[in-house]
């Protein structure tokens, strides 16, 4: 064998070898993909509401609506109410059985949806603060104004660059619980083969455009930015991980009783009159909340049997 020909022999499968090492140790490099942050108890029931502006029709995105559930359900840090199509279907059936249409034994009838203890709207930071948000006012008896994009920002699609924003408001008290912003860059799209497993859930959803296209990955990873911040201010705003509408008092409507466990089977803590007034904690067992009275009483109370103090 000549000696350029011992030469290649040698060479050429070293090069091939550590070629692939350098392949390997380039995927090793390689960012994790994202994590939608998640909790170990559920702060409330939640309903998710699109912005008026409809921003996202001149991206050929969906609404981000569909987006915010999926962090939402994985998250596990609400119960998710559907208020647009699953609602919809809801009042169609509601309807069937006003008609006479449904069979005989069937149990749809009122006072059995579920009440939002918070709203969640996904908006883009604009430089029009009038121009920006969902007026809430609707939802929650016109005592809450829109969201204000402090920032200029908005979705740009020549630097590939997004800026959201997520507010969430307490349905009883009207009060802002949460407003955080979220940016991301296409450079922040850089997990390799990773992504693909994150972004497989959207399509399934409804979400299909900000999972197959590059603005559309962006948005995402502004809103899961957001969302995150968003769910640690929330998780962190007291001891117990609880929000603030919990400081929200209770009147009795009815008579009844305190129950020291969630069950009317459980030992009588004393008798409740119509008008008393009851301190929720937060938790909440079915229909059962726990509730301390004025003396330092602890408890639990049906639901059903009060109201909110006005």
């Amino acid at each position: 064998m000549l000696p350029h020909q011992r030469l290649k022999s040698v060479v050429l499968p070293f090069l091939a070898v550590s070629g692939l090492g350098l392949m390997l140790c380039a995927r090793a490099a390689d960012p994790p993909p994202p994590e939608i942050p998640t909790c170990d108890k559920k702060i409330g029931t939640l309903a998710v509401t699109e912005p008026e502006n409809r921003w996202w029709l001149q991206y050929n995105l969906e609404s981000p609506e569909a987006l915010i559930k999926v962090f939402v359900s994985q998250s596990k840090c609400f119960t998710l109410l559907d208020r647009g199509k699953g609602l919809a279907a809801a009042q169609q059936e509601r309807a069937l059985a006003g008609a006479g249409e449904v069979r005989g034994g069937s149990n749809i009838g009122k006072g059995q949806m579920k009440a939002a203890d918070y709203v969640l709207v996904p908006d883009v930071v604009t430089k029009n603060s009038a121009a920006g948000g969902r007026n809430l006012g609707g939802l929650v008896g016109g005592l809450l104004g829109g969201v204000a994009g402090a920032v200029v920002g908005g979705i740009s699609l020549k630097s590939k660059t997004a800026d959201v924003v997520l507010t969430l408001t307490d349905v009883r008290s009207t009060e802002q619980v949460a407003m955080e912003q979220g940016h991301a860059k296409k450079t922040d799209l850089g997990w390799g083969a990773g992504g693909g497993a994150f972004f497989g859930g959207f399509a399934a959803a409804g979400a299909s455009s900000y999972a197959n296209t590059e603005i559309g990955q962006v948005v995402t990873m502004a809103y899961l930015d957001a969302f995150t911040k968003l769910v640690n201010q929330v998780k962190g705003q007291s001891p117990n991980a609880k929000a603030d509408n919990v400081t929200q008092s209770v009147t009795m409507a009815k008579p009844g009783k305190m129950y020291a466990s969630a069950s009317i089977t459980a030992k009588v803590v004393r008798d409740l009159d119509p008008g008393m007034t009851l301190y929720p904690s937060g938790e909440k067992d079915g229909l059962f909340w726990k509730v301390s009275d004025e003396l330092g009483n602890e408890g639990w109370v049906p639901s059903t049997l009060f109201q909110l103090a006005k």
